[in-house]
């Protein structure tokens, strides 16, 4: 089977499995966690596929996701809050006159937020890229806390409401609007990580002076994967302001990065389902499965001990500590989720079932070997 072939079957095998997941959440209601953790990791499974494709598939470690994202939400928010709901969001110094009578439909205004996310990585990425290693990392943290800073600064309060934030913005009336977007996005990824700009950025990852021997230009292809990056986690940005209503300087802190970072490396740093299988699990783990333990329970009159506020984190904290002792290159490693990938473990941990069957299914080919 070619690399084409298995990256289509990997790319249907995550459509079916992720249509069937929200076709489900569809019959729930609207306010139960089982949408909201749907909601939430399609976004965070967009965004850690976006740094997946810099710091897993290119080989730059980036801590600026969290700036990208604050610059798509607060593109995304300005441009498409109703005309006649400005004056209630801007009720303290009021808007731009520019802005007064301006807004753009929903789908616009996304690609506008990832355009201004690519424009500022194109502009920041001439001096930083220049950089390697622990310094291109702290300089992409510093760039993202500028930008927080920058939008809650008063010279823009007329325009990013300053510290108040923004509030009012509107979203897909339907359910599955987020899902498509994140989807079309993570689809594009893919499809560009299959090219030939997709095997250069793996070919500098894994040896940079391989690489610009074989002809790679590394500056353009570092630039073309930090823009790329940015684009999409500037929409991804502009859909969590999208699905929180509101956008504020504290939204988007530099433990949002971490956090991103942290599903990376539990899904694996160079695999795409990984990541989007990853975004899903923390999420729900973190916000849905161990909330009880937030808590008081009570056995038979007998009060559980340290089940309280916050005990919730710290079993979640042990639980990423023992995925990353037992699984030191994350759940995927560099591979791929697809219908082969899944036969192939049951075949390795049944292979009885499977040795039975085969058995049962070549008679004729031993009779007509042994006559």
């Amino acid at each position: 089977m070619t690399k084409t072939t298995k990256t289509i079957s990997s790319c249907v095998f995550a459509l079916v499995v992720a249509a069937a997941i929200v076709c489900v959440g569809q019959f729930s209601s609207p306010s139960s966690m089982l949408r909201t953790v749907l909601q939430m990791g399609a976004v965070y499974a967009l965004i850690a596929v976006s740094m997946n494709l810099l710091n897993g598939f290119t080989g730059l470690f980036s801590l600026g996701q969290a700036g990208f994202m604050t610059l798509g939400a607060y593109a995304y928010a300005i441009f498409t809050i109703p005309v006649d709901a400005r004056d209630g969001v801007y009720y303290l110094t009021g808007v731009a006159d520019w802005l007064k009578n301006f807004s753009l439909p929903i789908p616009v205004a996304l690609i506008l937020a990832g355009l201004v996310g690519a424009l500022c990585a194109y502009l920041v990425g001439i001096p930083v890229l220049r950089l390697k290693g622990d310094y291109f990392a702290i300089a992409t943290l510093g760039f993202a806390e500028i930008v927080r800073i920058v939008m809650a600064s008063t010279p823009l309060n007329r325009v990013t409401n300053g510290s108040m934030g923004l509030t009012k913005i509107p979203g897909f009336k339907s359910y599955y609007g987020i899902f498509i977007v994140a989807a079309i996005c993570i689809a594009l990824m893919v499809l560009m990580l299959n090219s030939t700009y997709g095997r250069s950025f793996k070919a500098i990852r894994d040896d940079e002076i391989a690489a610009e021997a074989m002809g790679i230009n590394l500056a353009h292809h570092k630039q073309l994967a930090f823009v790329i990056s940015s684009f999409f986690a500037s929409i991804g940005g502009a859909l969590m302001a999208m699905y929180l209503n509101a956008v504020s300087a504290t939204t988007f802190t530099v433990a949002v990065t971490y956090y991103i970072l942290l599903i990376v490396v539990i899904g694996g740093m160079g695999s795409v389902t990984g990541s989007v299988l990853s975004a899903f699990l923390v999420i729900a783990a973190k916000e849905w499965w161990l909330r009880p333990l937030d808590q008081e329970q009570f056995i038979g009159g007998f009060k559980i001990p340290l089940l309280r506020s916050g005990f919730r984190m710290v079993i979640f904290s042990v639980i990423l500590m023992l995925v990353v002792l037992f699984f030191r290159r994350g759940i995927m490693g560099d591979h791929e989720l697809s219908w082969d990938g899944i036969y192939g473990f049951f075949k390795k941990t049944l292979p009885s079932l499977f040795h039975r069957k085969n058995k049962t299914q070549d008679p004729e080919k031993e009779g007509g070997a042994n006559g």
